[in-house]
């Protein structure tokens, strides 16, 4: 398994409007397609106004065919042009377990 983790920085007081618009829009599409949404956080403390997802992949193969039928999903696309003026930045990460004990509490939605 791996663990993608992507930030959208958006412009200031903007989460708030981001996240009824993913609510509205994006969700069912992104979940539909990529399957294991393990989260959903905005952040309290650090850099404030940031999204941040995490995925679930089997491996990098099943991620780049699911985020490739994403990219081409009409309504994922209506969601993109919903947000694009609300983003700033954003950075994406493919993480690993460190251990399988970790792996485990992900899956189950556990604590680890």
């Amino acid at each position: 398994m791996i663990i993608e983790q992507r930030d959208y920085v958006l412009k200031p007081g903007a989460a708030a409007h981001y996240v009824r618009l993913w609510e509205e829009y994006g969700r069912e599409p992104q979940v539909r397609i990529l399957g294991n949404l393990l989260g959903c956080c905005t952040t309290e403390v650090g850099e404030l106004n940031t999204v941040v997802y995490f995925w679930g992949f089997e491996g990098l193969e099943d991620r780049a065919k699911r985020r490739a039928e994403l990219a081409g999903d009409d309504d994922f696309t209506a969601f993109r042009g919903r947000v694009r003026e609300l983003l700033v930045r954003q950075t994406n990460r493919l993480l690993v377990p460190a251990t399988p004990h970790i792996r485990t509490a992900l899956h189950e939605g556990g604590r680890g």
